[in-house]
């Protein structure tokens, strides 16, 4: 039996409109520095938008660092089918609109097609929700996400780490991110307990 080349770790990222681009962008940054993962972009018209206006880059700025770019309206790409093997998807940020088309199965643009393959074929789908306060809409279509199997992950900073920037939120969520992934990195510092001995016996 003739020997199977090892592919690289395939990992799906989809960038939408909402606020937050900052998030896509440093998981793709950071996806990109590590070995053996192989990065595959899908960026929806408003999110060029979205990262013009939070961080002053363009479309090609952005896709330049991506393995492969895929075009929304694609749907015909190779993400778009279950036989195309990945590791993953994240949509990050995730728009309201875009949860929505998720968890009613929609498929309506080679984001939400992506999406619905990784679902079907019991891969990893990490959707990074914007959006606050959530309405009951919002709320349902979060639930439907996750008894299909999705991971919502809102990207919400954490403080006990006393980060010193908002960079340094931002990378411990998007570490958690690629935790989520199974993918082994050293880009956020590891909680270890607290300090101080003498909170235990509280």
């Amino acid at each position: 039996m003739p020997d199977v080349p090892q592919r690289p770790r395939r990992i799906v990222i989809a960038i939408t409109g909402a606020t937050g681009a900052i998030y896509g962008l440093r998981l793709l940054q950071l996806l990109v520095a590590l070995p053996g993962v192989e990065t595959h972009l899908v960026l929806s018209d408003a999110a060029v938008l979205t990262l013009h206006q939070e961080t002053g880059m363009g479309r090609k700025d952005i896709e330049a660092l991506a393995h492969v770019v895929h075009k929304q309206r694609d749907i015909g790409a190779s993400i778009a089918s279950g036989s195309f093997q990945s590791d993953g998807m994240v949509i990050a940020p995730c728009s309201m609109k875009t949860l929505a088309a998720v968890a009613h199965g929609l498929s309506d643009n080679l984001i939400t097609r992506a999406a619905d393959v990784a679902l079907k074929e019991r891969r990893r789908l990490i959707l990074m929700v914007r959006e606050t306060p959530f309405n009951l809409a919002h709320l349902r279509n979060m639930t439907a996400v996750t008894e299909m199997g999705g991971i919502i992950f809102p990207p919400l900073p954490s403080f006990y780490q006393l980060p010193n920037s908002i960079a340094e939120m931002v990378d411990h969520t998007v570490a958690r991110v690629i935790d989520l992934l199974g993918i082994e990195h050293g880009l956020a510092p590891r909680w270890n307990g607290l300090k101080n001995s003498d909170s235990a016996s509280a």
